[in-house]
């Protein structure tokens, strides 16, 4: 018996035909983008300096040690009303996304003598390479490029964070900035700079800073650090300093 006339015997519905799941995964796909967006424009938006979910300092905070400061790299005007420092590991997936709201921080407010900025090492235990990653932007701060060479690092964290042999690649990053490559390795074998960057450490112990990027605008740390929480941090603290 035919399987059409079977069923108009029995009476028996046809069988339901495969439903297309396309139009449903493109959907769950566009979902997830969209909040994708709105995560990202979220963490970068900027909210208003006089918002109330801004972080403030508690209100036992201290002052930071600004004597302190010469354990990491600073850049911008000594005598900036505002100061931004940054405790991170080279090695680290977020600080290498912060480092975007860092470089714009520089180009926005350091430039213009509004904000100085100092970076800590904080090299974490679980990143081998990131010890030696802090070395090699101090080696390159040897020949005046230390900026260079930090930003460099982060913009190609994930061809390096992996290697097993880092130098290699801190040493072609080197000469691709014009520097002296014997200079920079001779600095890097040596561990120059690894003494700096343990004190550097030492600061975060004694500050109490164990994550990383741990960003503070004066003694303000930063609950959601990305460019939106700290250029509106930044707009109230300077907004506040003229106000005096």
């Amino acid at each position: 018996m035919g399987e059409a006339k079977r069923r108009k015997e029995t009476g028996q519905p046809s069988p339901a035909k495969p439903q297309n799941r396309k139009p449903l995964v493109l959907g769950v796909t566009a979902l997830a983008i969209v909040a994708a967006i709105i995560g990202v424009f979220f963490l970068t938006a900027a909210p208003d300096k006089t918002s109330d979910e801004l972080p403030v300092a508690a209100p036992d905070a201290d002052a930071f040690p600004a004597a302190l400061d010469r354990y990491g790299i600073s850049v911008g005007d000594a005598d900036a009303p505002v100061v931004v420092r940054e405790f991170a590991d080279y090695q680290c997936p977020a600080c290498g996304r912060f480092s975007d709201a860092s470089q714009r921080l520089k180009e926005e407010y350091v430039e213009s003598g509004q904000v100085r900025f100092v970076y800590f090492d904080l090299p974490l235990q679980q990143h081998k390479n990131a010890m030696p990653a802090a070395q090699a932007a101090r080696c390159a701060g040897d020949q005046g490029a230390y900026w260079q060479m930090h930003d460099e690092l982060y913009d190609m964290q994930t061809e390096w964070s992996g290697s097993g042999d880092p130098l290699a690649t801190f040493s072609r990053y080197a000469s691709d900035l014009g520097l002296e490559e014997r200079r920079f390795r001779r600095c890097m074998t040596t561990e120059l700079h690894r003494e700096a960057v343990e004190q550097s450490l030492q600061v975060a112990m004694q500050m109490r800073v164990t994550s990383t990027p741990t960003v503070l605008v004066d003694n303000i740390r930063l609950t959601r650090p990305g460019w939106g929480q700290l250029s509106a941090v930044v707009e109230r603290e300077l907004a506040n300093g003229n106000q005096d």
